[in-house]
């Protein structure tokens, strides 16, 4: 036997080592996809909790379609034009159906790449959907997203991802997709809500059609767009990492795509604290997930310091694109899509040719680590080379879309909602029915200048009940919501044995206290109340306003109304009781 022939425990060891490695992240790389699918969930949460209920619906539906359209269309010929071996002048690949042809051979070499590209082909086009919520005809939503799967994506993506790729020859570095999905993605929304024109109500005009006010139209549920956040966050962690080929590499892109946008959020808190007088909630939701569109380019390129900038910079910039789109350029983008994706997306990009750290697991050479402005001229050209590519396509897209079948529903449409004019679907919300608060406020002490003689207004509208008869009242109290478990109490108290509440919404002359949404001022017209309604016989109605008055003064704007009604009779169901008895306890 050649002694040279024989392995030594540590080769043997090196060998096994390289073939469970190849098994275990060929196994990660199929569930990171599985990650990546799962963001659609995410998307159609945030999109849904920032826009109106009325048109839920419509969101999920779109956010589904995405990936059911997208699936076909990449099928017969996305992949084909993206991953092709028969790669035309490193621009796009001849299309094939190798997937139907040889099944075997694609199985063996492109089906693993199929699933994630194909993943990442949906996120792309959902992105979409978010900006040109509330107002798009669903066919048309229908078309372009199969036009982004089936040409968009595709083509710029097999660009920057396929080895013959003119951009991937020239160096061009995007890890997970700043430039190729989330830039891509964004320019479609900028374009696409810039065509269709803002919400019904978004902008006040002048008689000349100037924008002289804009008005704040808030999502009917912040809790939901706060789960789509954090389904997107955990996804992103497969979106980035599923392509690791080491466990350094993998911990290396976990730590920056935890770092970036945790510190966008916090950066993002103190900057609208600061601008807005508190933080603004949505906006910190946003700028949790531009923070990982910042760093999903140099994921793997950049260290803790350059994650650490990288989502210092998207934490602001989400605010600034935002209000920017809706505060001077008029350009109606409901979930901040543009902002988050579009911004961050180049800003992403172009950082890895400025901060990444040749130390890290892609070894490039950033401009202020090394000096060299090599990486970053490339990442430049990438950038305005998709950047073209995706204008001319999507204006191509939507104005055919516009010009044809139209892109926009009618007036009265909008005003329903797009679950009933579209779908045939009363709500998303069936069977939903809010409930009172029951948490009770304590006051702090008036501070107002009315005296509580006077702080609650009585409007008695009532009439002296004729001699011999019981004379039955009915007070209608409307109150804070924070106060009802005070009047309740009270009330019980004075021996009060039956009331209806009913959530209402209501104003007094002061129309509130102004408050921002996403730096656009709220005209709070309306605010939360609970109307508390009893009819009394025996109980004086002095007592009952007393009491009422009693619980509900702190001495601040808005502590309530009661007034005082005449009933002409009260009839109890179950015993045919009238008037005075109907009132009382069996």
């Amino acid at each position: 036997m050649d002694v040279n022939s024989i392995l030594t425990n540590g080769e043997i060891t090196s060998f096994i080592e390289g073939v469970v490695d190849n098994a275990a992240f060929g196994i990660w790389f199929l569930i990171g996809a599985a990650l990546v699918f799962f963001m659609q969930a995410g998307f159609a949460m945030v999109e849904s909790g920032f826009t109106r209920a009325k048109n839920a619906g419509n969101i999920i539906m779109k956010n589904l379609m995405d990936f059911c359209i997208g699936t076909p269309c990449f099928v017969f010929l996305g992949f084909s034009l993206m991953m092709a071996e028969d790669y035309v002048m490193g621009i796009f690949g001849v299309p094939n159906l190798g997937i139907f042809t040889d099944f075997g051979g694609f199985l063996e070499a492109n089906a693993s790449s199929f699933v994630f590209n194909l993943v990442f082909c949906a996120t792309a086009a959902t992105i979409v959907s978010g900006a040109m919520a509330e107002r798009t005809k669903f066919v048309s939503y229908c078309i372009y997203s199969a036009v982004i799967s089936l040409v968009v994506y595709p083509v710029e993506a097999g660009w920057i991802w396929n080895s013959q790729g003119w951009l991937a020859q020239m160096g061009f570095h995007d890890y997970a997709g700043s430039c190729a999905i989330h830039m891509v993605g964004g320019i479609a929304a900028f374009i696409g809500a810039a065509i269709l024109g803002p919400r019904l109500g978004k902008y006040t005009k002048d008689k000349n059609g100037k924008v002289v006010k804009v008005n704040a139209i808030p999502g009917h549920a912040i809790t939901i767009g706060a789960l789509g956040c954090f389904i997107l966050w955990f996804g992103w962690y497969g979106f980035n990492g599923a392509a690791a080929k080491s466990v350094s590499e993998l911990g290396s892109i976990f730590l920056t795509t935890t770092i970036a946008p945790a510190v966008a959020t916090v950066v993002c808190m103190i900057f609208t604290w600061i601008k807005n007088g508190k933080p603004d909630v949505s906006m910190c939701l946003n700028a949790s997930l531009a923070g990982l569109v910042g760093i999903t380019a140099g994921c793997a390129a950049l260290d803790a310091a350059g994650s650490l900038i990288v989502g210092v910079v998207s934490g602001i910039l989400v605010v600034v694109v935002v209000e920017l789109l809706d505060l001077k350029l008029h350009i109606d983008d409901p979930v901040g899509a543009v902002g988050v994706h579009l911004a961050n997306g180049i800003w992403g990009t172009l950082a890895v040719g400025l901060l990444a750290n040749p130390d890290a697991p892609a070894g490039l050479n950033g401009l202020l680590y090394t000096g060299d402005p090599h990486q970053l001229f490339v990442q430049f050209i990438g950038v305005v080379a998709v950047a073209a590519w995706a204008v001319v396509t999507m204006l191509i897209t939507f104005t055919v879309i516009k010009k044809t079948i139209g892109l926009r529903v009618t007036p009265e449409e909008e005003i329903m909602g797009l679950d009933a004019t579209e779908h045939g679907l009363p709500s998303a919300y069936a069977d939903f029915v809010p409930a009172v608060e029951k948490l009770d406020i304590p006051t702090l002490g008036a501070v107002g200048a009315v005296p509580k003689s006077r702080a609650i207004d009585v409007k008695d509208v009532s009439t002296k009940a004729p001699e011999g008869s019981a004379k039955l009242t009915k007070i209608t109290i409307i109150a804070k919501q924070g106060r009802f478990e005070a009047l309740k109490e009270a009330l019980n108290q004075i021996g009060v044995n039956g009331m209806t509440v009913t959530q209402v919404m209501g104003c007094g002359a002061q129309k509130g206290k102004p408050e921002y949404y996403r730096g656009v001022p709220i005209e709070m017209n309306l605010l939360p109340k609970v109307q508390v309604d009893v009819v009394v016989s025996k109980i004086p109605v002095i007592t009952v306003v007393e009491a009422a008055k009693d619980a509900l003064y702190t001495g601040h704007i808005g502590d309530g109304k009661i007034f005082v009604y005449d009933v002409e009779d009260a009839i109890k169901v179950r015993t045919g009781e009238t008037g005075y008895d109907a009132l009382q306890d069996d």
